[in-house]
């Protein structure tokens, strides 16, 4: 379940130190105020097993501040155990006194305020208050979760009879054995809870130290999902990141954190994210980048675009998006152009493949750069019709700057 969510923290902790910050997952302190105080305001978004809605709810009442907090809750947010939130979050906070049940039982139910959470804990108790081994008391929580009556006659038998032993009143320990019994239906493994909640403090503690990284991160790993981008996007806001638009000079196939000449940093959109363009064609048009420097115009992009790699309509997505805007503001009039882009990158790869080289010794100076043209439709009422356009491209998870339209 957690898959994508550690991919998440590999990428994150990699752009983090692309700034020459080390960050090391396993060593993270577990007690960062950073992160609990931005978990008490319920900012969860993004957060593994914390982002619901109803878990936001409850991290607000809890107000966690210790790493156990994080592990009780991911093993109570579930249907049955839920109905113990409330008295562990006053538990918690004072407002209700804590029931262990029996004096020797308050170390086991302490650290979770008197409410037994998980099945090491119900083993525990039968460990000691009646004296079961590890191996007994493992039988006895399987017992109590098939419910087999004569299996459970046995169990409280030998369940009273130790405590007994311990000095517990047999009917206590009856009392108890129900209490427990009760426990054991829905108890769960806290050392599964426990790497849950490693996880999702994890990711927390990133997003509260290293929020760009973060967010590029995880937008990276959902960009085919855009009512999740929506949402990223609404964040980066909230917390007043920039989100920069895409960028066929500046943008990485992947999102990727840019430095702005104030010294903030901003997320990138990424091209692959733009629809219908594709991974692979963007990998292409960046390592065209790399290896060539910046497209100097959009006469240079079609003099070095692969015509095998990116196509007429992934240069119409990219246009309406914005990632010519450094090259061309006129968004209607590179849409236009994208027909001649492409021919004119076909010609240019036509004659360096038939070995042919003009009488000046250009490679490409037989070949005339491709015309601009404003399409007539857009003429009359450019911004209109380019507003339409960005419409059609159903770029859903970026929002054209003014200037663009």
């Amino acid at each position: 379940m957690g898959l994508k969510t550690l991919t998440v923290l590999v990428r994150a902790v990699e752009l983090i130190q692309q700034r020459g910050i080390t960050v090391n997952l396993e060593q993270l302190p577990l007690d960062d105020a950073k992160t609990f105080k931005m978990l008490s305001r319920g900012d969860a978004t993004g957060v593994f097993q914390l982002e619901s809605s109803g878990m936001r709810d409850v991290l607000r009442n809890l107000r966690p501040d210790r790493f156990e907090d994080i592990i009780a809750v991911v093993a109570l947010y579930r249907p049955g155990p839920m109905d113990n939130i409330p008295s562990y979050i006053n538990r918690k906070h004072g407002r209700e006194t804590p029931d262990y049940l029996h004096p020797l039982l308050e170390g086991t139910l302490k650290e979770t305020f008197g409410i037994a959470i998980y099945q090491e804990q119900v083993m525990q108790i039968a460990q000691v208050l009646s004296g079961y081994t590890l191996g007994g008391a493992d039988l006895l929580r399987r017992a109590m979760g098939k419910k087999i009556k004569a299996e459970m006659d046995a169990q409280r038998a030998t369940f009273c009879d130790g405590a007994k032993a311990n000095n517990v009143d047999p009917k206590k320990a009856s009392e108890i054995f129900d209490q427990v019994e009760k426990f054991a239906g829905y108890g769960f493994n806290k050392s599964h809870a426990a790497a849950y909640a490693l996880v999702s403090y994890q990711t927390a503690y990133l997003k509260a130290n290293y929020p760009v990284e973060f967010f590029a991160a995880s937008m990276t790993f959902d960009m085919s999902n855009t009512d999740k981008l929506n949402v990223f996007r609404q964040e980066l806001s909230r917390l007043n990141i920039p989100l920069l638009g895409p960028d066929v000079n500046a943008s990485a196939p992947d999102f990727s954190v840019e430095t702005l000449p104030d010294g903030k940093t901003a997320v990138r959109y990424a091209l692959a994210a733009v629809k219908n363009v594709g991974d692979q064609a963007m990998k292409t048009l960046v390592a065209e980048r790399a290896k060539g420097g910046p497209f100097r115009s959009l006469q240079d992009f079609a003099a070095r675009l692969d015509p095998k790699s990116v196509n007429k309509r992934q240069i119409e997505n990219l246009a309406l998006a914005g990632a010519f805007d450094s090259l061309d503001p006129n968004r209607a009039r590179v849409h236009g152009a994208a027909e001649a882009v492409m021919r004119h990158a076909q010609l240019l790869t036509e004659e360096k493949a038939s070995n042919q080289v003009s009488l000046f010794g250009g490679g490409d100076a037989g070949v005339e750069a491709p015309p601009l043209p404003l399409p007539k439709r857009h003429r009359l009422d450019a911004p209109r019709a380019l507003a339409e356009g960005v419409r059609r491209s159903r770029l859903l998870s970026f929002r054209p700057s003014a200037r663009c339209l």
